[in-house]
């Protein structure tokens, strides 16, 4: 059984896996370059077509990783997403800072276009970011009069230059994604949060309460096509962190909560990855799970999941519930 193609909005088909940038750029525990390029090697003989990158991920290593690996090879039903981390900018100075950063990442890709260029900021709504008084708040979220003004301007100057084939975003306000995907420009995709834990963990720590699924319902209300993004909850979902955490990290705390969903995994004969996997991808509406895996090992595990037949409800229901609540 060959890997499912899905819609993909105005692209077409994608796999239903994408290989994403943060464990080949050693975000998720240590690898080496020349396994990473193996990996990528092997998902795009395992019929994954997309591969979802950003600076952020090694500092430009997943994008040399990329280029590296597509060295000489016929890209050709191949489509590639890279992001730019932008903030709350001047708004003289937005295009010439995604066009900085895609032009940056073009030739680490050794590529000339994007299919999709993504905000790695967090949209919110103009009276959050000015009352909010967590550290760093101005560079990693963009507010929406900005957006609105400048951001969708730029991307639609970049799409004519041919730099860009479609754009969107990812974490932010609920009510703030909703005004963006209501209004008349719409993105091409959003990322969204997909796992069990309905938790993004330390990555929505500038949005108290975030609810990935809130997020979900409304792409689907606007039609909007979804990657699915922490389907293993930054490892929370798994047997055990490849790497060191405080007590109080929010990822940990997940971790934590976790423990009946293991012994789940464990009576079911399977993996908590695995098991993680399949849930992601029974998700109705998602047109792709994007994966952070590090190594072949961990990619053949996330293949071997997807190969397999979609959970039932009662199965799904039976996961979620096997959750607890920290008190």
């Amino acid at each position: 059984m060959g890997l499912e193609s899905r819609e993909f909005g105005s692209f077409g088909q994608v796999s239903s896996l994408t290989l994403g940038g943060g464990g080949i750029g050693q975000v998720w525990g240590s690898t080496t370059r020349e396994e990473a390029i193996a990996t990528v090697k092997l998902a795009v003989d395992e019929g994954i077509n997309h591969f979802d990158l950003a600076p952020m991920y090694g500092r430009g290593e997943a994008e040399r990783v990329i280029g590296l690996a597509f060295s000489g090879r016929d890209l050709s039903g191949i489509k590639f997403t890279t992001k730019c981390l932008l903030g709350n900018v001047p708004a003289k100075d937005v295009y010439d800072s995604l066009n900085y950063s895609l032009t940056r990442s073009l030739d680490l890709m050794n590529l000339e276009k994007i299919d999709l260029f993504l905000l790695h900021s967090q949209l919110v709504e103009e009276e959050f970011l000015l009352v909010s008084k967590v550290k760093n708040a101005q560079r990693f979220m963009l507010p929406l009069n900005l957006f609105f003004e400048s951001v969708i301007p730029a991307f639609e100057r970049l799409q004519s230059e041919g730099k860009i084939g479609g754009w969107g975003f990812g974490l932010g306000q609920p009510q703030a994604l909703d005004r963006a995907m209501r209004h008349s420009v719409k993105p091409s995709a959003v990322q969204c949060v997909i796992n069990p834990l309905n938790s993004a963990g330390g990555m929505a720590g500038f949005l108290p309460g975030f609810n990935p699924n809130q997020v979900l319902e409304i792409c689907l209300k606007h039609n909007v096509s979804v990657l699915g993004i922490r389907a293993l909850q930054a490892g929370a979902l798994t047997s055990g962190f490849d790497r060191d955490l405080p007590q109080d990290d929010p990822d940990k705390n997940d971790f934590d909560r976790a423990r009946g969903f293991r012994r789940l995994a464990k009576d079911l004969g399977e993996s908590p990855a695995a098991l993680s996997y399949r849930y992601a991808l029974s998700i109705s509406g998602v047109s792709s799970i994007i994966l952070g895996v590090k190594n072949r090992a961990e990619l053949a595990e996330a293949l071997e999941a997807a190969s397999k037949p979609r959970l039932a409800s009662e199965e799904m229901d039976r996961i979620t519930q096997s959750f607890t609540a920290l008190v």
